[in-house]
């Protein structure tokens, strides 16, 4: 019996650093999970929606329909595809251009799905603007002003404006090396106290070969946030004599705009079609 309760405490102690083990594993898994990050895109009729009650039959697992095509039909999916038809149909009430609008100073415009680059040849020289339309969106927070009485909730809905990073690149023509800046729109207006008349800014600048595929991390980047203001300077009046100034910058708001609304749009659609598939 002795030795029996000797061992207790020692099977005690390991059960207690096993439990102590497992939670402080669970915590640090917690904190390497990323942070969720709020909706930047408020549903015109979601909030209409949102407040009805769920069905608790939606919840049970369903058996493919009787009508021998072996898919799954549910009263949610139908519920589902009506609310996307009028979304959709709202999004392109609110559609402002049809067809992309174009950029001033010759730039030519090449897509691949979400990524947009635009390209510019001058004397000897070509200039490669590159973005992308995803996350380009800054989310808005809850705690905005509540819809005033009599006033609908599609009117209080703010404007939704696509500002992306983008990287300009340029070349020279038999040069092996390009220079890339890597530019972006300040969200904070402290970050833009120093020059009231940029509406955008340069972050990093680096030299790549032009050469090589992919860019490597090891050539040496320039971080901006501890540069001299007069040689930041004359690199934005670089980026300006090749045509990467305020208007520019202006435009190319408006086109990553309309280029991701009408991929939104596309994404409802698409999401309508499988959602319906039979």
């Amino acid at each position: 019996m002795l030795p029996l309760l000797r061992c207790a405490p020692r099977a005690l102690g390991s059960a207690v650093a096993g439990l102590r083990a497992t939670a402080l594993s669970t915590q640090l898994r917690q904190l390497l999970q990323p942070a969720p990050r709020p909706c930047a895109r408020p549903f015109g009729l979601l909030s209409v929606r949102a407040g009805s009650a769920r069905r608790p039959g939606l919840l049970r697992t369903r058996a493919p329909c009787g009508c021998g095509c072996d898919a799954l039909h549910t009263q949610g999916d139908k519920a589902f595809v009506e609310f996307l038809s009028d979304e959709i149909k709202e999004e392109k009430k609110l559609q402002k251009h049809k067809s992309l609008p174009k950029m001033s100073g010759d730039w030519e415009l090449e897509l691949n799905g979400t990524e947009a680059k635009l390209v510019r040849k001058v004397a000897g020289e070509k200039v490669t603007v590159t973005f992308n339309i995803n996350n380009s969106i800054p989310p808005t927070y809850d705690g905005e002003e509540e819809p005033s009485q009599g006033q609908k909730v599609e009117e209080q809905e703010p404007e939704l404006t696509s500002t992306p990073n983008f990287v300009v690149e340029v070349t020279k023509d038999g040069g092996k090396k390009a220079l890339v800046l890597d530019c972006h729109y300040p969200e904070d207006e402290v970050e833009q106290e120093e020059d009231e008349n940029d509406i955008f800014s340069i972050r990093e600048v680096s030299f790549q070969s032009t050469g090589e595929s992919e860019w490597k991390d090891t050539n040496y980047t320039l971080n901006t946030d501890s540069l001299d203001w007069a040689l930041y300077d004359h690199l934005m009046d670089f980026l300006a004599d090749r045509g990467v100034d305020n208007t520019f910058a202006d435009e190319l708001v408006e086109l990553s705009t309309a280029l991701e609304h009408q991929e939104y749009i596309t994404f409802l659609e698409d999401l309508k079609g499988f959602v319906k598939s039979q």
